[in-house]
């Protein structure tokens, strides 16, 4: 690359960009300076530098306007994209610590969900709640798109800080026409009997729930609505946290309690270093409704 170029590239400030939006916009040197808080000699001198950096004349001026040179129009279009994207940028990164995302893989906190944006909201007003599903077994926190996670699925937690934040009992699920629907309970030592749907991905269930040579059969699923989908059919049946019931009810398909089955626990994980300022307020209320 010429160095020439990346000398004047080195030179360029977004005040230039600012500038030369401000003299069209407002149509006059004076007007952009009253704009910018600038003198009309401040906003010349200011003009001449961004020519000079670009080695070319971007305005026409008269003594009744200001339009913009063939150039000028194309730099100006420019302009407009970045400084746009420069003002975004300082609205996220402004914004970063009064907002705060949790993400989740199927079902945030389950049946305490509801409450937990309520409180959030009476408690830490200035502090928005966002609550993202990714289908990912950190719930996207290692993808970057949330600053905490609730997390069930058994994952290395080494990378993680992280906190349980409390356990959530397993539930069969069917097909609302199964015989097991008409039960009020099952045991797990059933499940077998049965092909079990399982997500390898994000699931709680795992083979390692039953011993060696009791194993059931199983078809694997994508995701959430995958796997209500092929226990809905009838062809399957799933083992999944109550978290899952109460924010999953579909026509076709009921949960009934497994009341032998260890409980799921729910953690929330965050990112070690630079951690988001409210991550122990999220924590200590996620504790709270789980007690």
């Amino acid at each position: 690359m010429d160095e020439r170029v990346t000398g004047r590239a080195a030179e360029l400030e977004l005040k230039h960009l600012r500038c030369l939006v401000a003299i069209v916009d407002t149509g006059s040197f004076t007007d952009a300076g009253l704009e910018l808080g600038l003198s009309q000699a401040a906003v010349s001198r200011t003009l001449l530098a961004l020519e000079q950096t670009l080695g070319v004349r971007l305005l026409h001026r008269t003594s009744r306007s200001v339009t913009p040179t063939t150039a000028g129009v194309q730099v100006l279009a420019r302009a407009r994209v970045l400084l746009a994207g420069a003002d975004e940028l300082v609205r996220e990164a402004s914004a970063g610590h009064t907002r705060l995302t949790i993400g989740h893989a199927w079902s945030a906190f389950g049946r305490h969900t509801t409450e937990f944006q309520r409180r959030w909201h009476d408690r830490y007003a200035d502090v928005d709640l966002h609550l993202i599903r990714q289908n990912t077994p950190t719930g996207g926190l290692s993808e970057g798109l949330c600053d905490l996670a609730v997390v069930r699925t058994s994952i290395d937690l080494r990378p993680w800080s992280h906190a349980v934040v409390g356990h959530e009992r397993r539930f069969a699920v069917m097909a609302d026409d199964d015989p097991w629907a008409r039960r009020r309970s099952l045991r797990m030592a059933e499940i077998p009997d049965r092909t079990l749907a399982i997500d390898r991905r994000v699931g709680t269930t795992t083979l390692d729930l039953w011993p060696a040579g009791a194993q059931p059969a199983t078809e694997y699923t994508v995701d959430i609505d995958d796997w209500l989908a092929a226990i809905a059919s009838g062809r399957c049946v799933g083992v999944t946290p109550e978290s899952t019931a109460a924010q999953y009810r579909r026509d076709g398909i009921t949960y009934r309690p497994l009341r032998d089955a260890p409980p799921v626990p729910v953690y929330l994980i965050w990112r070690r270093h630079d951690p988001h300022p409210a991550t122990h307020a999220a924590v200590a209320l996620a504790m709270e409704l789980y007690r």
